[in-house]
């Protein structure tokens, strides 16, 4: 059996990031995003929940989850990546044909728009992704193209198709989604969106790794202290590479211990990080954490978490159950959250470590740790929610409020 925690060894551990990935991950881009951000609807901070009752039980100085199943009306963290980069490449794109700057503050403008009109976005998606692309797309009026391939539910897809975008469907797994959102996209002369990225392919990832700083910005905004750990679930890496490159690059030699979250299922970053190389791995058996089923990572994210990530992990399928439903059954004194499969899967790292007493102690993890996680997504197919955690999504919320 693969040990499920591996320290990162790698040459390039504790290296800086490089000159590009600095300029995305840096304070004065995140000034941007939250400029982009004030234009849209529903835009004040996700909030940032502390569980005292689950810190005691665990032994922690504290625990505090940042709950993105608030953000932006659209249930999860990647509501601000998709969006983001689309609204400037739209800017970039507008730049060109005017000839000048286009501020952010003239986006939503008719001399904008008319341009966004013209501009068709493709990209594939396991749910959360495409959403925000879709949701980007109908403010600028530009045309959206979403492929999604066999596993995405159909609550999922019908999510996406309220806002207007085109749905495509392709059989396989998201590597053949991607795949093919990337060819249609080459032969029509549309832009792939994609938050993953390959040889070639960086600075759209890049600008939706970007977008999820406004995320950071507001956990450092609110906590008392900067956290000692973190613990960031991946798919392809970009938001685990965003929010731990962008918290060194703000706290620096502050910065938390990171360790990065795969599905034991689809766990492309453990094992680039073990074989020093980008790998793809096995595809045989699906996951429950459906929005984490990627099976190579993107590069970028990955020349970011070789630098940044102390530690790469596996977590099994139950754990991230139990996380949805000790999140929806608090202890008392902790607020009722509700966490779709994908959400928890920070936590459910930080139960798995705590399992092994020795390896907690060579982490740090014990009385003095201040250890942060993210619920990425809320519950974005409800019927599955209800399935797993045996109340509707508005119960739990329900009892919150109570």
């Amino acid at each position: 059996m693969i040990n499920p925690y591996l320290p990162n060894t790698l040459a390039t551990h504790g290296q800086s990031l490089t000159a590009q990935d600095a300029e995305t991950l840096s304070s004065e881009a995140a000034d941007r995003v939250v400029k982009v951000l004030a234009l849209r609807d529903n835009s004040g901070a996700t909030p940032l929940r502390a569980l005292p009752g689950l810190a005691g039980e665990l032994g922690l100085r504290s625990l505090h989850i940042k709950d993105e199943g608030f953000r932006l009306g659209l249930g999860s963290f990647k509501a601000l990546g998709g969006a983001y980069a689309l609204m400037i490449l739209v800017q970039e794109e507008a730049s060109r044909r005017l000839n000048r700057a286009v501020a952010v503050e003239e986006l939503l403008s008719e001399e904008v728009r008319s341009v966004a009109e013209s501009m068709t976005f493709a990209c594939a998606t396991d749910g959360n992704h495409g959403r925000s692309v879709a949701q980007g797309a109908q403010l600028m009026g530009a045309r959206a193209v979403i492929f999604v391939h066999a596993g995405v539910s159909e609550g999922r897809i019908e999510a996406i198709a309220r806002f207007g975008a085109e749905m495509v469907r392709v059989a396989g797994n998201y590597d053949d989604s991607v795949a093919e959102a990337a060819r249609v996209s080459a032969e029509r002369g549309w832009t792939v969106l994609s938050d993953t990225s390959w040889p070639g392919y960086e600075h759209i990832p890049g600008l939706v790794g970007q977008g999820y700083t406004a995320m950071v910005r507001e956990i450092l905004a609110e906590l008392p202290e900067p956290p000692t750990h973190v613990f960031l679930q991946a798919g392809v890496g970009g938001f685990a590479a965003a929010v731990a490159g962008h918290l060194a690059m703000v706290l620096g030699d502050r910065r938390p211990h990171v360790t990065v979250v795969d599905p034991a299922r689809a766990a492309c970053l453990y094992e680039s990080a073990r074989q020093g190389k980008l790998v793809k791995v096995d595809e045989s058996q699906s996951t429950i954490m459906a929005m984490l089923e990627c099976y190579e990572p993107s590069l970028v994210a990955f020349r970011i978490l070789e630098r940044i990530a102390d530690g790469f992990m596996t977590v099994d399928e139950d754990v991230a159950v139990e996380v949805m439903r000790r999140l929806a059954n608090p202890l008392p004194g902790d607020p009722a959250i509700v966490a779709g499969e994908s959400g928890g899967a920070g936590l459910a790292g930080l139960l798995t470590v705590l399992e092994d007493t020795a390896l907690a102690a060579t982490l740090g993890i014990g009385p003095a740790a201040r250890v942060l996680v993210i619920n990425t997504e809320g519950a974005t197919d409800t019927a599955l929610y209800e399935q797993i955690v045996g109340q509707s999504p508005q119960a739990v919320l329900k009892e919150n409020a109570a």
